[in-house]
């Protein structure tokens, strides 16, 4: 389970392949994992993922397996 953390807090990061379009993420790594979110509106929240599921997250990034064309 991953904790419940300020959000406000973290160490917010953008890739650096970012554009500096409309279409980023931002990432923090917390303790137990890492909180994602949407850089043009960070006040909706983060989706927060246990390491395992950064992990796997990353994996299906790098294998294609999460492209939309």
């Amino acid at each position: 389970m991953v904790a419940d953390v300020d959000l406000s807090t973290l160490d917010w990061r953008k890739s650096s392949y970012s554009g500096g379009g409309n279409d980023c993420v931002e990432v923090a790594f917390t303790l137990d994992g890492t909180a994602v979110r949407d850089s043009k509106n960070p006040a909706a929240g983060a989706l927060r993922l246990g390491s395992a599921q950064w992990d796997a997250l990353l994996a299906a990034a790098r294998t294609g397996e999460l492209d939309l064309r």
